[in-house]
């Protein structure tokens, strides 16, 4: 059955969406006491809510100029926060224990600890997490411990988590580094005209493994006391554990050729024949000091700081090395320490970040203020756009070993980060510079050009753009054994090439140049059936339909066409009854489930300003969703997105990588909401004023 749209609809979805609607989700917070009488609310009421977000997003602008919401993550972070200081034998004893209160504050009815807030418990995570409890000497005759445990043992136990958990176990003497996946640190001296190296796999794995695979050869070892052991999350005891991977049953395939090899390398180190051993490891300390420079961390990232950590540990760098001393306090500046609770969760916790997000949140806030109508030579938004332009890529990183006879350009998504710009940062930030006019003119000029020209440098055979790397493509590498973490490539995604669109056309860019309709032509074919487009890194379908029809239309596509009239649809379609839209992570595991999840601020604007992008200024379903916004906006402006019963978590909204880590990006549901009200405001003055021509 084809809907209105030309979109087809599976059976499956059908259930699903009627399911919903006879069962509506709970919102993300308690609805207030609606304040308006009709569907459609008058522009006062709109500009009243846009006023106070204005107010509360300028009350939280740094006194440098930029904004930086919290990034909220996983437990996963405070369990290897435990683990790091426990294998080196530092830290702060009252910050753990308070990083144990965080776990336990999240920890599901069945015992075990999820991805994200409301999500099926996670097998690594449960082990983590119940391995970090035993270190900070709790009792297994804890009931909470009981019910870990038992959920564990119900899911394979230990044998079933992937290799970056192994080898942190190894290092406490919980599994056999014979039994883990080989990370060999040869691969660092593989050239880069090699089929496989390491400028072929993604950036962020890039950075994670260059350290692992020096803890791997190193194989650090610190033996622990029996009481802290986890051996009974084994199933049938340690000693009768099966604890290497298991053979594909068919003969012949990329898991069983990966492994044949894999064994050869483990049966070489046992006799000893690893010839360049001594030079890769040098290589690999060699490139991680490099990119110790010019940032706040190795990558910036939470799981290469902590990787770099112990890797200059096992490389025999005192606890007094400069290198170790840095390294340790950019990470622990990611740690949020709450001795007294907070107002939504009393304990006293200590939580970890993933990273910090200042120049994305910067960015995001400054283009939205702009469209709100703050002046262009507001002093606030000057020496915002000043930060920015800091903080411009002067520096060739990683990406110049495939992209060459390229000018360093772009913005990354960090306070510092020189080796890793990325094109999705560096499309908002050229976009949030449109909003000012900056007296060092002649500077922001030539900052925008080298950027504009990157990015083209940057765009893949297929049209699109990734995020950090150019055609990061070769599938085969996701069968490795040690890339059993799901993040290893970084493909042209349709949410980037969305935003790279709107940017280029705010610069004049238009359908005539080629490197523009070969991006529109990736995006549309990459529709879904539905008419909904995927989303790599917001949560989910929405946030991909959201960025491409805001560059569609920036394009100047025509609302008629069939794609658009399509994609509008699908989003009408899977809106709430309460009138807000919302979409879980559970969606990049079952896409059957697309557009079905709680109503949340950051996920209602990503639809109606899909909608509004679309030519959809005056349905039901953008009123509606307009009122759900005003309607749950607070007094002071701001909105929240509050699980129901969850002591204080929240939505996540944002994609680190689909299937394995999300983001709960503080921000995201104050700037957007506030660009959707600000869209839709515009939209409604521009019809009244075509009426009144």
């Amino acid at each position: 059955m084809d809907t209105p749209g030309g979109n087809h609809i599976s059976e499956a979805q059908r259930a699903a969406r009627a399911a919903r609607a006879a069962s509506a989700p709970p919102a993300a917070q308690a609805p207030a006491q609606p304040r308006f009488g009709r569907m459609d609310l008058g522009l006062d009421a709109i500009g009243k809510g846009i006023r106070s977000s204005i107010d509360w997003l300028l009350g939280q602008q740094d006194a440098e100029g930029y904004w930086c919401g919290e990034l909220e993550a996983d437990v996963m972070l405070e369990a290897d926060y435990i683990y790091v200081h426990t294998l080196l034998g530092t830290g702060d004893q009252g910050k753990m224990r308070r990083a144990i209160n965080e776990i336990l504050r999240h920890q599901n009815e069945d015992g075990g600890w999820s991805l994200y807030p409301g999500g099926p418990s996670n097998i690594n995570y449960g082990v983590k997490s119940y391995f970090a409890l035993k270190l900070m000497g709790h009792s297994t005759e804890e009931p909470y411990m009981e019910k870990a445990r038992n959920w564990i043992l119900a899911h394979g136990g230990v044998v079933e988590c992937n290799t970056f958990t192994k080898i942190y176990l190894c290092s406490l003497g919980q599994y056999d580094y014979d039994a883990v996946p080989a990370i060999p640190p040869e691969i660092v001296l593989f050239p880069n005209w090699f089929y496989f190296n390491i400028y072929e796999i993604s950036s962020w794995s890039r950075g994670i493994l260059v350290p692992l695979s020096i803890i791997y050869a190193k194989k650090p070892f610190k033996k622990l006391p029996p009481e802290q052991s986890i051996d009974e999350l084994f199933v049938g005891g340690r000693e009768n554990a099966n604890l290497h991977l298991r053979w594909d049953k068919r003969f012949f395939g990329w898991r069983n050729f990966f492994l044949f090899w894999d064994r050869l390398m483990h049966w070489a180190e046992r006799v000893h024949i690893r010839p360049l051993r001594a030079k890769a490891i040098k290589a690999a300390e060699k490139w991680m000091l490099a990119r110790f420079e010019k940032t706040d961390g190795l990558g910036a990232i939470y799981p290469a700081m902590l990787n770099a950590i112990v890797a200059l540990r096992c490389l025999g760098y005192s606890v007094d090395d400069p290198q170790f001393i840095r390294a340790m306090d950019e990470f622990e500046k990611l740690g949020i320490d709450c001795p007294e609770g907070t107002p939504d969760y009393p304990t006293p916790t200590f939580r970890m970040q993933p990273c910090f997000s200042p120049v994305w949140d910067t960015a995001q806030v400054l283009s939205t203020l702009g469209e709100a109508g703050i002046s262009r030579t507001d002093p606030l938004m000057i020496k915002a756009a000043d930060w920015l332009l800091s903080k411009e890529v002067r520096h060739k990183g990683d990406w110049a070993e495939k992209v060459r006879n390229v000018e360093p350009g772009g913005w990354y998504f960090e306070f510092n980060n020189e080796f890793y710009p990325d094109v999705d940062d560096t499309g908002e930030v050229l976009l949030a510079l449109k909003a000012v006019d900056n007296p060092r003119e002649r500077y922001q000029h030539d900052a925008t050009e080298r950027a504009i020209n990157w990015i083209f440098a940057m765009q893949c055979k297929n049209g699109g753009w990734a995020a950090f790397d150019k055609d990061n493509t070769k599938s085969i590498f996701q069968y490795i054994p040690f890339a059993d973490h799901n993040a290893m490539l970084d493909p042209p995604t349709v949410d980037i090439t969305g935003r790279i669109l709107e940017m280029l056309a705010a610069y004049g860019y238009t359908r005539r140049d080629k490197r523009v309709e070969s991006a529109i032509q990736f995006i549309l074919r990459e529709q879904e059936t539905d008419g909904s487009w995927f989303g790599r890194w917001g949560v989910n379908y929405l946030y991909g339909t959201f960025l491409v029809l805001r560059g569609l239309e920036a394009m100047g596509m025509w609302h008629q066409e069939t794609p658009i009239l399509q994609a509008t649809e699908w989003v009408r379609m899977v809106q709430n009854p309460d009138g807000g839209w919302g979409e879980t992570c559970g969606t990049y595991d079952d896409a059957i489930q697309k557009g079905i999840g709680p109503s949340t601020p950051s996920q209602t604007a990503w639809a109606v300003l899909a909608l509004l992008a679309g030519g959809d200024t005056r349905s039901d379903s953008v009123a509606k969703g307009i009122r759900w916004l005003i309607e749950r906006q607070h007094e002071d402006g701001s909105w929240d997105e509050l699980v129901p019963g969850r002591n204080g978590e929240s939505y996540y909204t944002g994609t680190g990588f689909p299937r394995v880590f999300y983001l709960g990006y503080h921000l995201y549901k104050q700037y957007f909401p506030l660009l959707a009200l600000t869209t839709y405001k515009k939209a409604m003055e521009k019809e009244a004023a075509e009426k009144v021509a």
